[in-house]
């Protein structure tokens, strides 16, 4: 009894303050795939614009939020396999 997914949104954030943030997409793991390699610091992607925000080190701004660099290539979002043990604790 698998959870049904929402297709990917165009545009996705990490920032809960964000209007681009979805707590019911992120909840179920998305990964993305940049220019053919899979990356895991991935802050905001928009795939109609082909660019990703990744943290840029451990920097933080004034307001305590990560400094990111915008990098403009083919972005490919997907949903992450839940690993084995888990897909049996929810029922």
């Amino acid at each position: 009894m698998s959870e049904e997914k929402k297709p990917l949104p165009d545009r996705l954030s990490l920032d809960p303050r964000s209007p681009h943030f979805d707590e019911e997409v992120l909840r179920h793991g998305v990964g993305i795939r940049f220019n053919g390699v899979e990356k895991t610091n991935v802050e905001e992607y928009s795939i109609s614009e082909g660019w990703i925000r990744i943290a840029a080190g451990r920097s933080r701004d004034r307001h305590g939020n990560p400094m990111t660099l915008k990098l403009k290539g083919k972005v490919e979002p997907f949903y992450e396999a839940a690993p084995e043990g888990e897909a049996d604790a929810d029922a």
